[in-house]
């Protein structure tokens, strides 16, 4: 512990806070300076020919700097789990977990920003120039719909992967997870029945990737019923979400309309749906209730009508966890050089992630669990793969 973090602290004794305590990430040099030639190699004057070179040819920043390796993790702090909108400061631990996260799961370096403000262009303008210092940036916890512009627009003005995790990171451990469930009970995508509540950031990437993976009736609800464009109180985004989704099978209507007869439920929301509404649900139905930390339909709930059950916690079977997924997809972007993560490198990835259960497929077990060593290299090397096939590698 470093000399100016206090051993003693208002908190302590609470197992959650002494972890936190001082934070939970440091820096660590990879060279050493222990001697004046090391020193003069490290720094001045032996720094200066490797600045010069990498003048000369920038696509030597890859070897001889650590941007290849590293992503910026910024967040305005507006949608923190499922805290909501606390600010800056207090998201802060969320972003530094992160960045434990990617380095444990995935070799990558993550570095924490917390921004002090909300503006959709000062945060797009502050992101674009510090950019060169990043192989990477994973937006997070940035609220709907300035998260989908956000998004966009720096994709379009930077050559390095740019992945709002909140959105993909959850549609990929979803289509993964949804995968198996289906198998398990001789579902097709194209024959099942999908419901998801929650019209933000999660549930409108969930939606655009169960449709590229072969779903074909499917409707999203949010407060109000289900999107459609019958109601006239849609955002843009929701319009766009509700004309390919709810509108090509003609359905409307309340939760409980769009619940009646539905193969899977996939719950982004928070909330909770009352368990009459989920006992309408088809025969070996699926349950998603992925909202933390209280699942939307808790899992004793959901057992009693559905043959599968998943949440976000760890504390039950079938963990919905973006852990499974961001690792892996920046490993295999930063190990391919890639100039973006495109839709196939994500599908890639939900693939690799389904077919690591194998043999052990059971109805606890449709997900593997973030502890199993196989998760980050598999998703990895299908992300590298996919990303060669698109042609955005550069290596």
């Amino acid at each position: 512990m470093a000399d100016d973090v206090p051993t003693s602290h208002p908190r302590a004794g609470e197992p959650v806070f002494d972890l936190h305590l001082g934070g939970k990430l440091a820096t660590v040099a990879t060279a050493e300076v222990g001697t004046r030639e090391q020193l003069s190699l490290a720094y001045t004057p032996g720094v200066a020919e490797v600045c010069t070179a990498i003048a000369e040819d920038p696509s030597l920043t890859r070897h001889y700097t650590w941007v290849p390796n590293t992503v910026a993790i910024v967040t305005d702090g507006t949608a923190v789990l499922g805290l909501g909108d606390i600010g800056p400061s207090a998201a802060m631990p969320v972003m530094e977990g992160k960045a434990v996260l990617f380095k444990q799961f995935g070799g990558v370096d993550g570095v924490p920003i917390c921004l002090d403000t909300t503006d959709t262009e000062e945060i797009i303008e502050t992101v674009a120039r510090m950019a060169p210092s990043f192989g990477g940036i994973n937006l997070e916890d940035i609220s709907a719909p300035r998260c989908f512009e956000i998004e966009d627009r720096l994709k379009e003005r930077l050559d390095i992967p740019v992945f709002h995790d909140d959105q993909h990171g959850t549609a990929v451990v979803t289509l993964a997870a949804l995968t198996n469930a289906l198998r398990l009970t001789g579902r097709t995508p194209e024959s099942t029945r999908v419901v998801i509540s929650g019209a933000g950031a999660a549930g409108v990437a969930i939606a655009k990737i169960l449709l590229a993976a072969g779903v074909k009736d499917m409707v999203v609800t949010d407060r109000k019923g289900v999107v459609c464009s019958e109601r006239t109180d849609l955002t843009p985004v929701k319009r766009e979400l509700a004309a390919i989704t709810a509108d090509v099978n003609g359905r409307s209507g309340t939760l409980a309309d769009a619940f009646a007869g539905a193969d899977v439920y996939i719950g982004v929301s928070g909330g909770t749906i009352p368990e009459e509404i989920v006992a309408t649900m088809a025969d070996d139905a699926i349950i998603f209730a992925m909202a933390n930390p209280t699942p939307e339909v808790h899992p004793d709930v959901a057992h009693r009508h559905a043959r599968i059950v998943a949440t976000g916690r760890s504390d039950f079977p079938n963990q919905i966890n973006n852990v499974l997924a961001f690792p892996g997809i920046f490993r295999g972007a930063f190990d391919a050089n890639a100039t973006a993560i495109t839709e196939n490198m994500k599908v890639a990835a939900a693939t690799a992630l389904a077919e690591l259960v194998g043999d052990d497929l059971r109805e606890d077990m449709v997900i593997p669990t973030p502890f199993d060593p196989r998760v980050g290299p598999a998703v990895a090397a299908a992300v590298a793969a996919a990303a060669r096939r698109d042609g955005v590698a550069r290596a």
